[in-house]
């Protein structure tokens, strides 16, 4: 196994549909009927999926290509980001959950890069060419199956635009609707589930929901198996990992780590931190004194020179990021005082860079 990225993967995987610009970086196969099928499985990391493989035959009977890793942090926002643009989030700026929309007052405001606002156009905050919009340049029908909400989502057009969007609402429909969008050579398909993730985060890795979610995936492979056309390599994979967290601290409750900070970002597992000026110093002091070896606390600077954001950061970018950046290790999570019941009643959490956060599996088949 080695360590390429969701990024490096789609990069790959477009260059062997002859998108111009693309390498094959990681030397995919071609196949000559130029139909691809990528199914998405949002939260569904390679370590939990090794845990839990007698759950799904279906998908382990394909092949295992090969593990990824994530952009950081490892957040569905940023992954979907990488996966759509071939770039890792210093060059794309989808930097987390939340982040700070620079200019925007004082303290400013946050930016949900899964709700979105209205007020931030999602193609000047994301303006890198998508692989979408590069492939349907070049000929190739492009394909987005997912479930109609995420249709005319601020996220779904600032990383995934350039395909033609197919609402879904069902695993039947979406196998269908999957099956019409590779009926002619040279397609891609992409269809998205969240299933997993919804459950690992309400009720955890393992616990009884979770795994009926998997289990659902995996029935709906089995069916894409029995559906899609002739000659259609599918492709499974994730967007992140997650594991299930029991120590919280809550972000200045008995302790004095809001002190300088104007606004907190990013999530539990991997927080952005913006600071009060001329207070950053003071500000990562305190958390690295309080927290030691319970999370990696960099200011930013540091986070870009140590490679986190990959290698190389955007002026856009560097503006979003966060004046300090804290990383919660082990199973700790860092809890927004302003958002504690939501936060503290999530099970399963994600967006470090612990291995069941950032390991994500990449199977194959081609259908006979």
């Amino acid at each position: 196994m080695n360590s390429a990225t969701i990024a490096d993967f789609s990069r790959s995987l477009f260059a062997t549909m002859r998108v111009p610009g693309l390498e094959n970086e990681l030397a995919l196969n071609e196949n000559s009927s130029r139909r691809e099928c990528l199914l998405l499985i949002d939260g569904l990391g390679a370590r939990q999926l090794a845990q839990h493989h007698d759950f799904a035959p279906n998908i382990c009977q394909m092949t295992l290509d090969r593990e990824l890793k994530t952009s950081f942090p490892s957040t569905t926002a940023t992954s979907l980001a990488s996966f759509g643009t071939g770039l890792l989030s210093g060059a794309h700026g989808m930097l987390g959950y939340t982040v700070r929309v620079p200019n925007s007052g004082t303290p400013g405001r946050l930016l949900n890069a899964l709700k979105w606002d209205f007020r931030v156009d999602p193609v000047m905050w994301q303006p890198q060419a998508t692989l979408f919009e590069r492939a349907t340049a070049s000929g190739i029908s492009v394909y987005h199956v997912a479930s109609p909400k995420f249709a005319r989502s601020g996220l779904t057009e600032a990383v995934l635009r350039g395909a033609t969007y197919v609402g879904a609402g069902s695993p039947s429909a979406q196998i269908i609707e999957a099956k019409k969008s590779l009926i002619k050579d040279n397609s891609f398909a992409y269809v998205y589930l969240n299933d997993v993730d919804v459950a690992g985060h309400r009720f955890g890795v393992g616990s009884e929901q979770w795994i009926a979610a998997l289990s659902r995936v995996d029935d709906l492979v089995a069916r894409l198996f029995e559906s899609l056309p002739a000659g259609t390599r599918l492709w499974l994979t994730a967007d992140h990992g997650m594991l299930n967290t029991d120590e919280r601290l809550v972000l200045g409750l008995d302790n004095d780590l809001m002190q300088g900070v104007s606004l907190l970002g990013g999530e539990p597992r991997a927080r952005h931190v913006y600071v009060e000026d001329g207070q950053a110093r003071d500000v990562i002091e305190r958390w690295r004194n309080h927290l030691g070896a319970k999370a990696n606390v960099y200011l930013k600077d540091e986070a870009i020179t140590a490679g986190l954001f990959g290698p190389m950061v955007s002026d856009a970018a560097y503006d979003r990021i966060g004046d300090v950046i804290a990383i919660a290790m082990d199973s700790l999570v860092l809890i927004d005082p302003s958002r504690v019941a939501k936060e503290s009643a999530i099970v399963g959490h994600h967006g470090g860079i612990d291995d069941a956060e950032t390991i994500v599996p990449l199977y194959v088949s081609t259908i006979p």
